[in-house]
């Protein structure tokens, strides 16, 4: 016989409280919503992944390292996600319901710290959620799903919601970085300022409150830093797609000598 405790469906209410804190956003009153960062697996079988615009960040990414990798909060990103997949309509109205409580009140969101929009659906709800919390509460984010925000959030973004396009993934190539807000990730400071941004770190806030060329300092992992060595995460994805089409051109013209 299965014991039904190992096939029960994980219930969001069961948890007092679904948007946490983690220390750095806590010192500037800021609750957040993360899921496992990237690629996974489920400790029921199933994969995943949470990034799937993901390109050169994937091997640079803080949130696939340190704390983040610790069994109890890896198991707490993924009972978020396990939630969001097995009883989605329950997590929506209670993440609904839980906003509503004052703690919120005149608060930010972020969404998230590690993950991304990972589906048209799971977007799609978490704008319902933003058009029905109380007024006061805001709600930002860093995403690298240009062509979902593009479809789903541009035409008609709630009010409460302010986004900031991130570099490093396969759909850097649809932005303006001329015009449009975005955040890049360079070696220190020091490169940041070179290139003409404007450093986010004294709060994360400046990401959507601040100018619209967002800099953010590497976190200082060695095993990182030295795989970024002095690129952007722009300059690295904008390398990763020449070499992609110089392969793609060079099955073409593989296929057109074996056609003639």
């Amino acid at each position: 016989m299965t014991d039904a405790t190992t096939t029960k469906k994980p219930s969001a209410s069961s948890r007092k409280w679904l948007l946490t804190q983690n220390s750095q956003l806590r010192a500037e009153g800021i609750f957040n919503w993360p899921l496992p960062a990237f690629a996974g697996r489920l400790d029921d079988g199933r994969t995943y992944n949470t990034c799937p615009e993901a390109g050169a960040c994937q091997k640079l990414c803080y949130a696939r390292v340190g704390s983040y990798r610790f069994s109890n909060v890896l198991a707490a990103h993924q009972r978020n996600l396990k939630m969001i997949l097995d009883t989605p309509q329950e997590w929506e109205q209670q993440m609904a319901a839980e906003l509503q409580h004052k703690r919120y009140r005149d608060k930010w969101i972020r969404l998230h710290d590690s993950g991304d929009f990972f589906s048209d659906a799971y977007l799609s709800a978490w704008l319902r959620i933003m058009r029905g919390a109380p007024e006061g509460v805001r709600f930002y984010c860093y995403t690298k799903s240009v062509d979902r925000f593009r479809r789903l959030v541009e035409p008609d973004p709630p009010a409460n919601f302010l986004w900031c396009y991130s570099l490093g993934g396969t759909q850097d190539h649809l932005l303006d970085l001329e015009k449009e807000r975005h955040a890049e990730v360079f070696p220190g400071t020091e490169e940041l300022e070179e290139a003409g941004y404007s450093d986010q770190t004294e709060s994360d806030l400046l990401a959507v409150l601040g100018p619209e060329r967002v800099g953010i300092p590497a976190n200082r992992i060695p095993h990182l830093l030295k795989r970024q060595g002095k690129e952007s995460f722009g300059s690295l994805q904008r390398a990763l797609d020449a070499q992609l089409a110089e392969k793609k051109q060079r099955a073409a013209d593989r296929a057109f000598q074996l056609a003639t």
